[in-house]
């Protein structure tokens, strides 16, 4: 039975090691960037956000409409 501590040790190390791992990714700036109530103002303002490319508002209004013009079929009664 003295390989069971081990196992359980190794099995520690290495969700420790992933736990840092994923920290550090979390931490990253390069990560994808968060959109506040100023930036949405200016995207509705001015359709661009800190000089990227203009936004088309008529393309996103067509996408939507037709996103919500989809028929959506009735969720299936599970029987009890």
């Amino acid at each position: 039975m003295m390989w069971f501590p081990m196992v359980l040790a190794a099995i520690a190390g290495v969700a420790g090691v992933r736990y840092l791992v994923r920290l550090r990714y979390l931490r990253e700036e390069d990560g994808p960037p968060s959109i506040d109530d100023d930036a949405i103002r200016q995207i509705v303002e001015k359709g661009t956000l800190k000089g990227r490319d203009a936004l088309n508002l008529d393309e996103i209004a067509r996408a939507e409409d037709d996103f919500w013009a989809e028929s959506w079929d009735e969720p299936e009664e599970h029987l009890r």
